[in-house]
């Protein structure tokens, strides 16, 4: 596909789950695609090899979103392998589960500060690059954004957040034909979920309240972060679409 020839997407976090399958997704509609990750070099290369060996173009560039000067340094690299991002994917973002009196200030302070903070800087940075013909800034979100549940409360604010990011400044900077939307994911498949330990029982107890009944994979985010980007959605922005497979 071509629907985005010849421009550039930088995807925050890609060095596996969503923003890797956002990032290849991207670069099959024909971006080339700056791939950031904050520790993980050798996934992130693994996510470069897989765009390329498709024929694609891709890099890899380290970056701590928290940090705004690494922010500007990101961009910075950016711009020297492809030029100027037209599209920004802001999916860096940590999580942690707990009963609210357990959690701890400084685990508040690392959501925040890579959830909202990382995207908040990511988005300053985009701003500053964009060009005459304006650009498409995608948030991920999560539908714990809305529909929060126990001991998650500190993510779901941090997603709550983006939300009001999304709409405010798709109205602020809509002027300069910059559109700001999001997608808030359901139960997605991916290394970060294992790695916390979701059990077979939990899955089928979310997948059970799933009107599609399946969990939803990386391809399914990715899939509508390619629409957002492309000239497909033109006259969209401020939306939040959901990809959770009907699960509220």
């Amino acid at each position: 596909m071509t629907q985005l020839a010849n421009k550039v997407a930088l995807v925050t976090g890609a060095s596996k789950g969503i923003g890797a399958g956002i990032a290849k997704a991207l670069s099959a509609a024909g971006a080339a695609v700056v791939v950031n990750y904050a520790a993980r070099r050798d996934a992130a290369e693994r996510t470069v090899e897989a765009i390329t060996a498709a024929g694609g173009r891709a890099v890899a560039v380290q970056a701590d979103v928290s940090k705004a000067e690494e922010v500007r340094k990101l961009f910075e690299a950016a711009e020297a392998a492809f030029g100027a991002p037209d599209i920004v994917v802001n999916n860096a973002g940590v999580f942690g589960f707990g009963p609210i009196e357990t959690v701890t200030q400084a685990e508040i302070g690392r959501q925040f500060a890579i959830n909202v903070f990382g995207s908040l800087f990511v988005i300053q940075e985009a701003v500053r690059r964009f060009g005459a013909a304006g650009g498409s800034i995608i948030n991920i979100s999560s539908i714990g954004s809305r529909n929060t549940a126990p001991n998650m409360v500190v993510y779901s604010a941090t997603k709550g957040a983006i939300d009001t990011i999304t709409l405010g400044l798709s109205r602020e900077l809509g002027p300069r034909h910059i559109r700001v939307s999001a997608i808030a994911p359901g139960f997605i498949k991916t290394e970060g979920l294992a790695e916390v330990g979701i059990s077979p029982e939990m899955e089928s107890h979310v997948v059970a309240m799933t009107p599609l009944g399946r969990p939803g994979m990386p391809d399914d985010v990715a899939k509508i972060a390619v629409f957002l980007a492309s000239d497909a959605a033109a006259f969209v922005t401020g939306e939040r679409i959901m990809a959770s497979g009907g699960w509220r």
